[in-house]
């Protein structure tokens, strides 16, 4: 959420940069805030005043009726009789514009980094660079739900029975390779300095609007009705909310967590090959990474989140390409994200695997996450997120990308978490 004060002295900066989102109502809602902000800081004023009177009042009674001025003291009682009416207006006043002030702050998105270009929609992303050649198949190639249902891996059918479009049920190899890639990312997340996280996954409506989620994506969360809670869509929002209402030392910065989960989100989106097989779930498998940063350090801890993602990839052997995502592409919260997009040999196109995201202080004011600095004042925190990596078009491209006529090459990088090194 972008600060009262920010907006109060960089209105016009704020609508500049929200236009680079394309986000329409940001000159209207900017200024419906500040014509908020003018009545309850008045509001605040007199509330002020007649605080201050009724103080005075009250003392003056006590010594009106010491020199015995009977009628003076039934006269200013009279009067903090008036201000307490008043002061009870006044208060009810203020608690409705502070919340038409935050009903009107949560609507605006954070506010894009200098870097970020103005943009729709992914067709206006940047590509920054590509890693890796893309592989040349055989003959007979297919796509991964042909060579899925080929080696027995997943049984989509099997999970719309038992739950519905989107849920499928990994099994044989399949299931250890999922289990195999978790490690490897964990792993590999532990030697880069990350702690290890197991949140909870489900989350309640403080923790979904603190990272954001709420309410921008209310209607594309699975919400259990009875005990008001929402399944994660990432780990991200359970591990960046155990910092909600914290103070964190300067001296313990920066903070780094990884933590794997089973994502849910509800929009899983239209027909066609786009969101065949693997390409897009309602549930599916990542690993996370999170980190709490010094706002000084955050865009250089963000360039080493991205080489880190890539890294993962690289030692996977799949071909990648990272995009820096336009205004429009960007996430709610997001001041800047870089995607990682795998080529899929089988199916002829880029897929995105992962986005790194830095979000400087817009969740941090939204979660109240604040460093203790050297002068022992409070200031907010920065906070950071990257998928390391999201598991499905991962699995996907492994399949796809190593399939020969006799069957599916694991990548070396995987052998010592498998008991196979190849899918036949």
């Amino acid at each position: 959420m972008i600060t009262i004060q920010y907006l109060r002295s960089n209105p016009k900066d704020v609508i500049e940069a929200l236009g680079k989102r394309f986000f329409g109502d940001a000159e209207k809602i900017v200024n419906e805030i500040l014509e908020i902000d003018q009545q309850k800081r008045e509001t605040q004023v007199k509330l002020d005043n007649n605080n201050a009177q009724m103080n005075q009042l009250s003392k003056s009674i006590g010594e009106l009726m010491k020199k015995g001025e009977k009628q003076e003291a039934e006269d200013a009682k009279a009067q903090t009789t008036t201000l307490k009416n008043e002061i009870k207006e006044l208060e009810e006043t203020f608690k409705n514009l502070e919340k038409q002030l935050f009903d009107k702050q949560v609507l605006l998105p954070n506010m894009p980094h200098a870097s970020v270009k103005a943009g729709k929609s992914a067709e206006d992303n940047e590509t920054v660079s590509t890693w890796g050649n893309i592989p040349t198949l055989h003959e007979h190639a297919v796509p991964h739900w042909d060579l899925i249902q080929k080696y027995d891996l997943i049984d989509f059918e099997l999970g719309n029975k038992i739950t519905g479009a989107g849920f499928p049920v990994y099994k044989n190899k399949g299931a250890k390779l999922q289990r195999a890639l978790i490690n490897f990312f964990l792993q590999e997340a532990e030697k880069a300095g990350y702690i290890e996280i197991q949140p909870p996954i489900l989350i309640n409506k403080a923790s979904g609007f603190g990272t954001g989620q709420l309410p921008d994506k209310d209607g594309q969360m699975y919400f259990a009705t009875e005990d008001e809670l929402y399944l994660i869509p990432t780990a991200e929002v359970p591990i960046t909310n155990i910092y909600r209402d914290v103070i964190i030392e300067e001296k313990d910065l920066p903070i780094k967590n990884v933590g794997y989960t089973p994502c849910f989100r509800r929009e899983a989106g239209s027909w066609g090959a786009h969101v065949r097989g693997l390409n897009r779930l309602h549930q599916f498998d990542k690993v996370e990474i999170v980190q709490i940063q010094h706002p000084e350090n955050s865009y250089n801890a963000l360039e080493e989140m991205l080489k880190y993602a890539q890294s993962l990839l690289e030692k996977l052997e799949l071909p990648y390409r990272t995009l820096r995502l336009c205004g429009g592409d960007m996430g709610f919260s997001s001041a800047l994200t870089y995607d990682l997009e795998v080529y899929s040999a089988g199916q002829g196109r880029w897929l995105e695997v992962s986005s790194v995201s830095n979000f400087e202080t817009f969740q941090a004011n939204r979660l109240q996450l604040r460093y203790r600095n050297l002068e022992k004042k409070n200031a907010l925190l920065h906070t950071l997120n990257g998928s390391a990596l999201a598991l499905p078009r991962i699995v996907a491209c492994i399949l796809e990308n190593n399939q020969t006529p006799e069957g599916i090459n694991i990548p070396k990088a995987l052998h010592p978490f498998l008991s196979f090194t190849e899918i036949k």
